[in-house]
C-alpha cells in the first residue's frame, strides 16, 4: 500500500488512536493500521474504522474521564 499523504511505502502495523469527547478521552492501543515508513501517516481498514467506531461507543457508556482500551481484547 501506498501512503495517501506522501506516496511512499505504508506497512502493516500498530499504533493508538486517540478519540477526545470532549469530556472524556478514549485511548485505544495496539490498532492495527497501514503506516507509512517515511511520514508516519496512519491509514485504517474500513473494518478497523467500524471497529473503532464500536469501541467509542461503547466506551461512552461508561463516560470515565480517561478509558484505555486494548483492541486486540475488545475487537
Amino acid at each position: 500500500m501506498l501512503c495517501m499523504e506522501c506516496g511512499a511505502k505504508a506497512e502493516n502495523g500498530f499504533t493508538t488512536d486517540v478519540t477526545d469527547l470532549g469530556n472524556c478521552l478514549v485511548i485505544i492501543r495496539n490498532v492495527p493500521c497501514y503506516k507509512c515508513t517515511e511520514c508516519n501517516e496512519v491509514v485504517y481498514t474500513a473494518d478497523v474504522v467500524k471497529q473503532l467506531e464500536n469501541i467509542v461507543e461503547q466506551a461512552k457508556k461508561v463516560m470515565q474521564e480517561i478509558s484505555i482500551i486494548d483492541y486486540n481484547k475488545v475487537a
